[in-house]
């Protein structure tokens, strides 16, 4: 129930204040450049990883990402550079 009235108030907060919807509701942000790099913010951890797949914990439910000749520019707590060819971005709810 609290977790309800969390998320409606966050969703408020975030249309009424104008507020990115990524900060307010704990999103992952996702910028991509073409097919070659993606860049990945606000994530949970590092699940799996290999030269055709990565996936990622998020807040509620995962990010996989496939593709080929992947690799890892940058890793942060909370960030990720991958570089390689995406072929595609899944968002996976538990």
């Amino acid at each position: 129930m609290l977790k309800k009235f969390r998320s409606r108030i966050n969703n408020w907060i975030t249309n009424n204040m104008e507020l990115p919807a990524d900060v307010m509701m704990d999103l992952p942000r996702i910028t991509m450049i073409g097919q070659i790099h993606i860049y990945i913010e606000n994530h949970r951890g590092l699940l799996k990883f290999s030269d055709t797949e990565i996936r990622l914990m998020l807040k509620q439910g995962q990010l996989l990402v496939k593709g080929n000749s992947f690799v890892i520019r940058t890793i942060l707590p909370e960030e990720i550079l991958l570089e390689g060819k995406i072929d595609q971005v899944t968002y996976l709810e538990e």
